[in-house]
């Protein structure tokens, strides 16, 4: 019996795929996005632009079907035992399809990344050698429930010149299926392969399974959840994989930290939104200016609804904290929480972040430059702020554009990875004749 096929705009409402048949359909998905980013390699700039600019559009002026869709995900949300920061991923209104579109349009202004020459030089024999960025080739992108998300991964790897296949969450099928049925709609118009955004038709998570095993049809996997996830997509991925890992982000005041930006350092980067990844979720203090800082910050975010959770000085000069266990200080909350701990030098400070980390995004507030440096130096991770909050490692507030996820990884990609980090690279070597003697 030949396996269905389930138009891509049925993903919501279709059956469950039988599993003697899903390997099949995965592996058909990845043929043909394989096909696709062949095809994708020497598309032109200005046509990726053009879709772009035209989904952006699309996605304001069709704003009351993926609400619709939106709605149903919604509706379901609480029988998926879903957080409010969860829910909170998960909604949608005008306003963020809005900032949806904007995103699209920044990735149209962004540097196309593909053919540009990295570095070259020529040999005393003539030979010209570049080194040129080419896009990777088919990406399957794994991740968590935000629409959004659905979209910038579809834009950053087009934009790149890569085929996606994207395996969004269950609780987000509705959103994710109205959003792909829209820009996908619009692929060809501008020669684009349709085949080169292809959301995966089954929440069965055994298709997760199938497309780690085929190498040769996809090219990286990009992991962006949870722990669990992204430790069984390393586990069982036959290709390469980009790490988007927790986000247990530290703020640490330094001894020669600014009282006001001690404070709005760490409520900021606690409070401004809790439920994403560069959110703070641990605090180290110096212990030389826990007299003077450890009451206002904490009051400020005391009131802000956080529970502290602290070390036993901590518990003593704060009322409201109450004893942290060994397993918060490596816990990411991603809400009302955060763990406090009192360091009685810098170095101690590094050493916490570093062994309870999760090599995220880590600040220090000082006025200090050598302490200052020596952080920078010391912190294993993808980003390091001073004197800033850690909600800004971002690749928008960078300057980069929308990101994919944020590589916690040291090899390819690390920190934002958006369209420059899903290219790698080939020589192109130019002569005249040369031979080798």
């Amino acid at each position: 019996m030949s396996p269905r096929i389930i138009e891509r705009s049925s993903l919501a409402t279709s059956p469950p795929i039988p599993a003697n048949e899903l390997e099949t359909y995965c592996r058909e998905t990845a043929q043909r996005a394989r096909a696709a980013s062949r095809a994708m390699s020497g598309l032109a700039t200005a046509a990726k632009n053009a879709w772009l600019m035209e989904s952006a559009e699309a996605l304001v002026d069709q704003s009351d079907k993926i609400l619709a869709a939106n709605a149903l995900d919604l509706e379901a949300a609480p029988g998926f035992g879903l957080t409010p920061a969860a829910v909170d991923r998960l909604q949608l209104d005008r306003n963020r399809i809005e900032k949806i579109a904007v995103a699209l349009r920044e990735i149209a202004a962004l540097p196309d990344p593909v053919g540009e020459t990295i570095e070259g030089h020529v040999r005393p024999n003539g030979l010209e050698v570049r080194r040129v960025r080419v896009p990777l080739g088919t990406v399957f992108f794994i991740y968590e429930s935000r629409p959004n998300v659905t979209v910038d991964a579809a834009a950053i790897c087009i934009k790149s010149g890569n085929a996606v296949i994207l395996r969004g969450g269950k609780e987000a099928r509705h959103s994710s299926a109205a959003l792909v049925d829209i820009i996908s709609s619009l692929a060809p118009r501008h020669g684009i392969p349709s085949d080169a955004v292809q959301l995966v038709q089954t929440v069965d998570r055994a298709a997760v399974g199938h497309f780690l095993q085929m190498p040769e049809y996809i090219d990286v996997a990009i992991p962006r959840g949870g722990r669990s996830l992204i430790e069984r997509v390393v586990r069982e991925a036959h290709m390469p994989v980009i790490k988007h890992f927790d986000g247990n982000c530290h703020v640490y005041l330094d001894a020669a930290a600014d009282d006001e930006q001690a404070v709005a350092i760490t409520v900021n980067a606690k409070c401004q939104r809790m439920g994403v990844c560069n959110a703070c979720e641990s605090l180290l203090i110096h212990a030389d200016a826990a007299d003077r800082l450890l009451q206002p910050v904490l009051q400020a975010l005391h009131q802000q609804g956080i529970e502290i959770r602290g070390d036993a000085a901590v518990c003593r000069a704060f009322s409201a904290a109450v004893p942290a266990s060994e397993e918060d200080w490596s816990t990411e909350y991603l809400g009302p929480t955060i763990s406090v701990k009192i360091v009685p030098t810098l170095a101690d400070a590094i050493e916490h972040i570093n062994r309870y980390g999760s090599h995220h995004t880590d600040a220090i507030v000082t006025r200090d430059i050598n302490a200052a440096q020596a952080f920078c130096r010391g912190v294993d991770s993808s980003a390091v702020m001073v004197n800033a909050s850690t909600r800004f490692n971002d690749g928008g507030e960078f300057g980069l554009g929308a990101e994919i996820g944020i590589s916690t990884d040291k090899f390819h990609a690390r920190g934002p990875c958006g369209v420059r980090e899903l290219t790698t690279f080939k020589y192109v070597v130019t002569g005249d004749g040369q031979i080798r003697k």
